[in-house]
């Protein structure tokens, strides 16, 4: 049985509101400088420092079962959002067209937001699993810089290729791909202080420092222990 952990289950809500809030604030492109992202982007980046941390300190099997959680409460969220925007208005209720404009997803976002968020979250945190082996836990910047760049690719290729491709010209496609990847790898680059000093302390805190020597690296082994 795992033993109990003092910051575990607030990393894991911290995890779980980043995903949900950058899920609804996606619903908006913006423009920064030369940079053109939907407005989740600005958010979302803090989900995979997340992720990195939870599989630095407690490793992978505890990462996909929080990953998991955070599946199932976006699945949540998208299938409420788009049962409430079916569902007739009141009368006297005014703001039924910009409810939907806003919150009312589609089949295809939604499809495209958990396929992304599963391949994307799944490969950062096997990616920094291997790597902490590979390096002997040595050079937390190379596995948490290198891991995002792989699960961000995995992530930002899916979610725009499946929710726009045929929706938006084929040129803004790809300055959504290379606008999204480059703002989302530059905020993990930028973020690696807090990153090593976060893991640092929990690692302390927790007395917890694990490495997936004999870890079944399986996305769907639903059990939180990897033993």
């Amino acid at each position: 049985m795992d033993r109990p952990f003092k910051h575990l289950n607030t990393i894991t809500a911290l995890f779980v509101t980043v995903l949900l809030i950058s899920n609804v604030t996606s619903t908006k492109i913006v423009a920064l400088g030369p940079l053109t992202f939907d407005g989740g982007t600005i958010l979302f980046p803090l989900s995979y420092i997340f992720g990195d941390i939870l599989t630095e300190v407690y490793g992978y099997a505890r990462s996909r079962h929080v990953i998991w959680l955070g599946f199932v409460s976006a699945l949540l969220m998208s299938v409420t959002f788009i049962i409430v925007g079916a569902l007739p208005p009141a009368p006297d209720w005014p703001y039924q067209e910009a409810y939907s404009q806003i919150l009312g997803l589609t089949p295809r976002i939604v499809a495209a937001s958990l396929i992304a968020y599963f391949a994307g979250g799944f490969s950062n945190s096997f990616v920094l699993a291997r790597l902490k082996l590979q390096t002997q836990g040595r050079w937390l910047w190379t596995r948490t810089i290198g891991s995002t760049l792989i699960g961000q690719i995995v992530d930002t290729g899916l979610f725009i290729l499946i929710a726009f491709t045929g929706v938006v010209p084929n040129a803004l496609l790809w300055t959504l791909i290379v606008s999204n990847y480059l703002f989302k790898c530059g905020v993990e680059i930028l973020f690696t202080p807090f990153t090593y000093w976060i893991t640092g302390w929990l690692k302390q805190q927790e007395c917890e420092d694990y490495y997936d020597r004999d870890t079944d690296f399986n996305p769907f082994h639903l059990t939180s222990s990897s033993r």
